[in-house]
């Protein structure tokens, strides 16, 4: 009889065993796939790329061509990236206000072009949100340039630091 009793107990043994294994397994799986789902959803929440209009009046492979070429264009931000100097003389979050500074740059004899890029930082969003009021507010065109001036300055303080 207790030939049977450790017979019953080792198959109850290797099927508790399998069962408990299976289980671990499916619990992986099923904890695998909420993470991923709530780390994805998550990321949207807080994520706040942003989209801004940059004015960019061009791309200057050495730094003694951006010099020569752009020391008379002021205001301006330089950014360095991918071994190439890029110029912008504005930035926005409204395309109207873009179209507007591409056109007050025209009159004064630059082609710029529109460029879209994210960024990622709430204090500078806000900032320019709250610049691109007043620029829609204004009425002269000193008083937008004067603006973006400020903006340009907010970006090379906070963004480029």
């Amino acid at each position: 009889m207790k030939k049977n009793w450790y017979a019953n107990n080792g198959d109850n043994m290797k099927r508790t065993i399998t069962i408990g294994f299976l289980f671990t397994l499916i619990g992986c799986i099923i904890g695998t796939k909420i993470y991923k789902y709530n780390y994805t959803s998550l990321n949207e929440v807080f994520a706040t790329n942003d989209n801004f209009y940059f004015l960019q009046e061009g791309v200057y492979a050495n730094e003694e061509n951006l010099t020569n070429v752009t020391k008379k264009i002021n205001p301006k931000v330089v950014d360095y990236n991918d071994h190439k100097y890029y110029v912008y003389v504005g930035i926005t979050k409204d395309e109207q206000i873009a179209d507007q500074l591409i056109e007050i740059y025209k009159e004064k004899g630059l082609n710029l072009y529109k460029k879209v890029k994210p960024i990622n930082n709430e204090e500078f969003l806000n900032n320019v949100e709250q610049f691109d009021l007043l620029i829609k507010n204004s009425k002269t065109t000193d008083e937008i340039l004067t603006i973006e001036e400020v903006i340009l300055a907010n970006y090379e303080e906070i963004i480029k630091k």
